[in-house]
């Protein structure tokens, strides 16, 4: 069975290693990540993810616009996209769904159960990893 792959796009190095641990930790992932939406926007067009970690506010090319471009992408539409932020204001997670995000997750990603929730949830259960 091929492993799933999961794109996670972050720029704090920091919560993009926490979120990788605990990607880890939940499943036998192929797990790559992106510092920026630009870098995000050329790995669904060379090599389309399972499954997105998109965080909203990042330097060169945000969360935002990083969705919308992913969406225009015919292997882009039907990728699940889960919008992260940490400064979430009023009216954020709606905002992320109207633009095409699937789902919504505050940082820091602390609990683990929140994210393998969110994985079961658009992957489906998962085996824990073999070295868990």
């Amino acid at each position: 069975m091929t492993k799933r792959k999961i794109l996670v796009v972050e720029d704090n190095e920091d919560n993009r290693r926490i979120l990788l641990y605990r990607l880890r930790k939940i499943g036998d992932f192929d797990v790559i990540s992106t510092a920026n939406g630009l870098e995000a926007l050329e790995a669904v067009q060379k090599d389309p993810p399972d499954l997105i970690f998109m965080d909203l506010k990042m330097p060169i090319m945000d969360g935002w616009e990083a969705t919308r471009r992913i969406r225009e992408l015919e292997q882009g539409r039907e990728i699940p996209i889960i919008a992260l932020t940490a400064q979430a204001m009023a009216g954020d997670e709606q905002r992320a769904l109207a633009i095409g995000c699937s789902d919504y997750l505050s940082k820091p990603v602390v609990d683990p159960a929140l994210v393998r929730e969110k994985v079961e949830k658009f992957l489906g259960p998962q085996s824990p990893p073999s070295n868990a």
